[in-house]
Parts: C-alpha cells; structure tokens; sequence
C-alpha cells in the first residue's frame, strides 16, 4: 500500500468520476486534511468536509479494494462510498461492514449546448436564491455563500430567481452540480432543464466531465439529468459495524 499525494496520481491508478471528484481534497486550500492510498489497481480517497460529510471513496478491483477498505474504513463517523456493484465482494474479502444507505450517481462527459434563458447569478441576488431553496428545496446540500457553493445560475421570472443550479465542489476534471430547485409556481415548465443545461454546459466546458448526486428513488430528477445526458449508478455508503476499541466504555460514561 502507498500514499498518493495529489488528484494526478489517484486518477493514474483509477480513473473514476466518483474518486476524481473525492481526490480535490488534496488540493492546497480544501477545508479539510484529505488522503488518499492506492493498493494495487485501486485507490480510495479521505475527503473530510466534502459536500457536508466526511467521505471515503474507493474505486477499482474488489480484492484491492477490501484492503484499503479494511484499512482505511474502519474510523467513527467517516461514510464510505463504494460503486454497488462491487459492495458484495468487497464485503467477502473485508467483512464487518454494513450498507448504510444506497444513492445515485450520475456523470456524463462531452459538451452541451447551453441553450438560453438562464444566467449566472450576481452576489446581491444571492439572498433571493436562498429564499428560493428555502421554498423548493430546504434539504439542499449546497448554499449560496457555503463552502463549496462556487457559483450559482438562475432563471429569473419579474427580476426573481424561480430556477437555481448551482457549480459546486469541483475537482481538476470533474466539474459537480448541486443545489438543483424550482420554484413549486413554475414547476413543469422545463426551467430546472434549461438552468441545469446552461451550468453543465459550462462545466463540461471547463472540466471535461460533470458529476452529481440524486436520489435513487427521484425518478423524475433521474429522467431531467438523463435527458441531458447524464449516466446513472448506484453508490453504496458502507459504515463499520464493529465498534472500536475503547468506545464501549465512551459510550457507557456518556450515558
């Protein structure tokens, strides 16, 4: 097992979206001290504070992967993130972990015409994208003026945002869309379409790729972000169900 020091080098041993975009924490500036080893074929990164939760993320052959799995997964509190597919195997080869929750990952690469109607969204109408997420999205992981909140589009209707994307967490190659929400007056009209093309399309243009986060079960998000040509999978957050050691009596003195 060797420590990787850079994006660069987890993406030489691994090139995946999910472990790209987990790899900006070991850029000079992110608000967090990240990690990242390889084993093998396959890399996992610790990115703690990224995108609200401290993560570590695995990519590649199962058999490598349950190594550094087992030795890098096992810390309170750190939700690690592995492609379901491979959960079963790994789980075969490093035992004592458990399925916590399962989500949708979503990417695509490429380039994308912006189309019109949407725009970048000024610093004195931030207040009014809040306002907006307070209204369409209060369980919104991304916030205007928040870390990672880059920068925010909108489409306006009568000088207000009624459709908010926002460009968040990016990585080098993997540009990240958060904060996705329309206003419940101007819903089916295809406005949360038009905000997500013009941001994807930016990105795209910037990064190469663009990546996202979605429920599993939020078919309609999952049909929008298809339509732009995005391709989905589901991501399995593991979490050790062995306690370690001395949290028994932690626990017990914490009532």
């Amino acid at each position: 097992m060797r420590e990787l020091t850079g994006p660069a080098d987890v993406t030489a041993v691994c090139d995946d979206l999910l472990l790209r975009w987990a790899a900006q924490a070991l850029l000079p500036g992110f608000p967090g001290a990240g990690r990242a080893w390889a084993h093998g074929d396959a890399a996992c990164v610790l990115a703690p504070n990224l995108n609200r939760r401290d993560r570590l993320v695995l990519a590649g052959p199962a058999r490598d992967v349950a190594v550094l799995l087992d030795a890098h997964g096992r810390a309170p509190g750190v939700k690690t993130l592995l492609a379901a597919d491979r959960v079963e195997e790994v789980r075969r080869h490093a035992p004592g972990f458990a399925e916590h929750a399962v989500f949708g990952w979503m990417e695509r690469t490429g380039s994308l015409e912006p189309g019109a109607g949407a725009r970048w969204v000024r610093e004195d109408e931030l207040d009014a994208v809040t306002d907006l997420l307070r209204v369409a999205n209060p369980g919104s992981w991304t916030w205007p003026r928040e870390v990672g909140a880059r920068r925010w589009a909108a489409v306006f209707d009568g000088g207000l945002p009624v459709a908010v994307a926002a460009d968040a967490w990016p990585a080098p190659g993997a540009g990240f869309v958060g904060g996705v929400a329309t206003h419940p007056g101007h819903r089916g009209r295809g406005l949360s379409s038009l905000v997500c093309a013009f941001v994807v399309s930016a990105l795209l243009a910037e990064h190469g790729a663009v990546t996202l986060m979605v429920d599993g079960d939020n078919a309609t998000a999952i049909r929008l972000y298809s339509r732009l040509g995005f391709r989905y999978r589901d991501v399995t957050v593991l979490l050790s169900d062995v306690v370690p050691f001395g949290r028994e009596e932690a626990a017990g003195r914490a009532g």
